[in-house]
């Protein structure tokens, strides 16, 4: 118990697991990946895993820390973000309550781990009995919205994300609607950073996928480079000024871009923001 547990789902875009999974190899006890019996998405759509990939993942995990949970993971009942929730329900509940439960998605790219790690431990005492003390631990992706033939387009402005959490009852997707602590923790997202073909895989099978429409967003998307992106404004999917504006690194090295974008102070969450954000939710939360 008290462990540093961290879950990932493969899907259609499991390659990126070789890019998601060392960052937090060291720090982590354990490592779960869940997957489906069948290789179904959330809608339902069969994909298929190259053996090479488990070939990497046998010759990577040189401390047995890795286990693949295989269960059945698509209720054809229920919407896409339906059974995102419930299979990120499943791989909490099967991490095992009592330990620290990380969920991090595939296309998702700790930049410090270990200082999350070291974060996460100063709040064991919501460990000892969950249930009655259920929490959130959020940080910030840096999204990446398009690679160009020298760099990246990412947006500037870091968005909240839930990356762990006590007791997993979970309401939508990584949400479980109870105390967020929030930290200064930042990711690499490489959410549509991707080929036309990849991204269209993406979005017409994740949990939103009915939530846009996708053609009118790629088509954008497409449209978007390094020398009219500052003309131009609202690149979210979901709510289009939520990705405001678009920045620009010359590098299409992930450890280069790592390090260029972690010592932008600009893009870290100021220790004021942070104070006033977690004394907000825990006054919301005192009588709850």
């Amino acid at each position: 118990m008290k462990k540093i547990h961290v879950g990932f789902l493969l899907s259609y875009d499991y390659e990126n697991l070789k890019k998601a999974i060392p960052p937090v190899y060291k720090d982590a006890d354990a490592i779960f990946i869940a997957e489906d019996l069948e290789y179904r998405t959330w809608s339902g759509e069969k994909f298929e895993v190259s053996p090479s990939f488990y070939d990497w993942l046998h010759k990577f995990d040189t401390e047995k820390k890795i286990q693949i949970y295989k269960d059945d993971f698509y209720i054809p009942e229920l919407s896409a973000i339906e059974n995102d929730t419930r299979e990120r329900t499943m791989l909490s509940e099967k991490m095992g309550i009592g330990n620290w439960l990380v969920q991090v998605d595939a296309d998702e790219y700790f930049i410090d781990f270990k200082g999350f790690v070291k974060t996460l431990r100063k709040y064991d005492g919501f460990l000892k009995k969950p249930e009655k003390t259920p929490v959130q631990i959020a940080g910030f992706l840096i999204n990446m919205y398009k690679y160009t033939e020298d760099g990246l387009l990412y947006v500037d402005n870091p968005t909240k994300v839930l990356l762990a959490t006590n007791y997993p009852k979970y309401t939508f997707a990584r949400q479980n609607r109870k105390r967020i602590i929030y930290t200064d923790t930042l990711l690499m997202h490489e959410c549509i950073s991707r080929s036309e073909s990849d991204l269209m895989t993406k979005l017409t099978n994740w949990g939103h996928s009915k939530d846009f429409d996708i053609e009118e967003y790629v088509a954008k998307w497409r449209s978007v480079n390094k020398e009219n992106y500052k003309e131009m404004q609202d690149f979210f999917y979901l709510q289009p000024e939520g990705w405001k504006t678009l920045d620009f690194i010359e590098s299409k090295n992930m450890d280069e871009i790592k390090k260029k974008l972690n010592a932008k102070p600009e893009l870290h969450p100021s220790s004021f923001f942070l104070f006033k954000k977690n004394i907000g939710q825990f006054f919301k939360h005192l009588f709850k």
